[in-house]
């Protein structure tokens, strides 16, 4: 009996662990996602500047 309680203990670890796996993955993604703004934003700060030249 105990031992498949200590089985499931390990079971909900390794759940917990793909959890903060997931969160991880979130988070890089979200990153990505504000980098890829940021460009946006330089190029269209480059587009005014061509603006202005001419």
């Amino acid at each position: 009996m105990r031992e498949r309680g200590r089985e499931g203990e390990r079971e909900r670890e390794r759940e917990r662990e793909r959890e903060r796996e997931r969160e991880r993955e979130r988070e890089r993604e979200r990153e990505r996602e504000r980098e890829r703004e940021r460009e946006r934003e330089r190029e269209r700060e480059r587009e005014r500047e061509r603006e202005r030249e001419r």
